[in-house]
């Protein structure tokens, strides 16, 4: 029996993709390492033919060693496309979203827009500040891959002008209405690091902005960001279960601790709109209930969460465990679905913003019963949409209107 889209983008997180040499990406964003810890592959778009949904971005790993295995291959041609699942002889249309121009252009500074921000589904991902001072140490989160970024594939210190030439291109050319700056343990000055680029994309671009930095203990912080103008925190819990949490991340356990994720998570809820800040947390390393318990205590805060499917990147220190199975991320994907249904998260409002390196918690709703509860929560989905969009048309108008000089490459 075919799978269904959500499942379909479920299977390819667990058992990869495999790429023929015999068929072309050419145009095709083609394989790098995003701004994230958990990213490494090929971003595709699974159509649904739904009017649920219409299609699901994500990023299929296809150079992690268990995916040259993988059942599921890559056909067809730059025009058309296909998954086929050796097992049972399915096939499935999929898209390959092409590199955009910009990539290729330079800043102002003479640095390769590719090499300040990346797009990752369709927003823009940019690693803002210095390489995370966990890096290189036995504090360094296992999983992560961004200290191999900074420097090598990307700029290692990128200005406030190389970030707002670059959202220009994004945002006129590719359509881009979000963008999202990221980055590693600073020492509790990140917040402060990040405050002038949110402040320069907001007045001169115009895009929605969103925050994701280790949580920091002064909460004016968070609170200045907002008067900036940031629309979007998110916070990296990563693993529930306090022991998984110090085994995989020590530096954050050992800094940081826990309960500060979630206490500057409830801290932002409180300030922004209901759904504007999320919890991300990591299925497919700890214990499946724990992970549950996490996406329930993430939704009970009024954030949404975003759950990651664990990814053994080459090069991490979990290069070779094993990818977690099917089975068990269906289970979490579908709870992860019905956590934002029962506490009423507004999931999927903002314009133009398909996350690629997660399972989505809209992406999910094609796993959920289709209950009287189901098509309630969609109804109102489809009217806060409504709702939202002059709220959001407002919030992607730029204070000021002078666009900066771009250059071609």
């Amino acid at each position: 029996m075919s799978l269904n889209p959500c499942e379909l983008e479920i299977d390819l997180f667990c058992r990869g993709l495999r790429v023929p040499s015999a068929v072309s990406l050419d145009g095709a964003r083609g394989l790098r390492r995003t701004r994230a810890g958990l990213g490494s592959g090929l971003d595709l778009v699974i159509p649904t033919g739904s009017r649920l949904k219409p299609e699901i971005w994500m990023n299929a790993p296809v150079v992690e060693t268990f995916a040259w295995t993988s059942p599921y291959v890559l056909a067809g041609t730059p025009t058309a496309y296909t998954v086929i699942d050796d097992r049972t002889g399915d096939r499935y249309p999929i898209g390959i979203p092409a590199q955009p121009r910009w990539y290729d252009r330079l800043t102002s500074r003479d640095v390769r827009m590719s090499r300040v921000g990346v797009l990752q589904g369709t927003y823009l991902g940019i690693y803002i500040n210095p390489i995370c001072e966990f890096w290189g140490s036995d504090l360094n989160c296992r999983f992560c891959t961004t200290g191999q970024n900074v420097a090598s594939a990307e700029a290692a210190a990128k200005t406030v002008e190389d970030v707002v030439e670059t959202c220009w291109a994004a945002r006129e050319e590719s359509g881009v209405t979000f963008v999202h700056l990221n980055g590693g343990f600073q020492g509790g000055r990140a917040l402060e690091f990040v405050a002038p680029f949110v402040r320069a994309i907001k007045e001169e671009v115009g895009m929605l902005v969103g925050v994701q930095l280790t949580p920091e203990r002064d909460f004016s912080r968070y609170d200045r960001l907002i008067d900036l103008g940031v629309d979007h925190f998110s916070f990296c819990v990563e693993l529930m279960d306090p022991e998984w949490f110090a085994r995989i991340c020590p530096g954050k356990a050992r800094t940081l601790g826990q309960d500060l994720f979630f206490e500057a998570m409830e801290h932002c809820a409180a300030r922004l709109p209901r759904g504007a800040v999320s919890g991300e947390i990591i299925a497919g390393i700890e214990p499946v209930s724990h992970t549950i318990d996490g996406i329930e205590r993430i939704a009970s805060t009024g954030a949404f969460p975003t759950v990651c499917i664990f990814r053994p990147t080459i090069g991490s220190a979990m290069a070779d465990w094993p990818s977690p199975g099917y089975d068990d991320m269906r289970v979490v994907m579908a709870a992860l679905y019905d956590a934002c249904r029962r506490h009423r998260i507004p999931i999927g409002l903002a314009p133009n913003i398909e996350v690629s390196l997660v399972v989505n918690p809209d992406d999910a709703a094609f796993l959920a019963p289709r209950t009287a509860g189901f098509y309630a929560y969609e109804a109102w989905r489809r009217m806060m949409r409504l709702i939202a969009r002059p709220v959001f048309n407002r919030r992607l108008a730029a204070r000021a209107r002078s666009a900066p000089s771009r250059r071609a490459a």
